[in-house]
């Protein structure tokens, strides 16, 4: 296990690094507006609140949360400015979803990346795919299924925070969780 925490950065840099392009971001684009995004459902399972999901969380009941908080209830995970890599608090928490999947085959997870309104239309659309993928590579090495697990980027259509600021440009440089049944 110790070994997986160290190679886990690794693997997730080497990733990022082979990913990564240079392009140049354009001062301003067009915001589309924005539904939102999906809402998450957590399967019906006697262990949900022992992993912090579902509508009752419980943390201290001895389960793998009572040391980590409730880290599945974090559902998005930023990243900085025209990049794909994962902070350490991030691999944390892909860490805890990575966990629940393995021991919840049946659960399944959409990946959502996303983008902030700077860049073209097609250089958002694949930023978040980057995203997306950086985060499915480290949900899988945590133990889930390919089959769990669906990507899809939306780029910078759906923002969390509209402005063109770096409050809100920070919201949106993202990748979201979803589960479904």
């Amino acid at each position: 296990m110790n070994s997986l925490k160290i190679l886990l950065p690794i693997f997730a840099i080497a990733f990022a690094v082979g990913c990564s392009s240079v392009d140049s971001i354009s001062d301003s684009a067009d915001v589309a507006d924005s539904e939102g995004s999906a809402g998450s459902v957590i399967p019906d399972d006697s262990n949900a609140s022992t992993y912090g999901v579902g509508s009752v969380a419980v943390a201290g009941d001895g389960g793998p949360m009572t040391d980590t908080g409730l880290l599945l209830d974090n559902r998005a995970i930023y990243f900085d400015s025209d990049a794909v890599q994962i902070s350490p608090e991030s691999l944390e928490i892909l860490e805890q979803h990575g966990e629940f999947l393995s021991l919840h085959p049946q659960s399944t997870l959409r990946i959502e990346g996303h983008a902030d309104e700077r860049g073209s239309r097609e250089y958002n659309l694949g930023l978040g795919e980057r995203r997306a993928q950086a985060v499915r590579s480290v949900l899988l090495v945590q133990g889930a299924s390919a089959g769990q697990l669906t990507t899809v980027s939306y780029g910078e259509e759906r923002p969390a925070v509209f402005g063109s600021e770096e409050s809100a440009w920070s919201m949106n440089r993202r990748v979201e969780l979803v589960y479904g049944k």
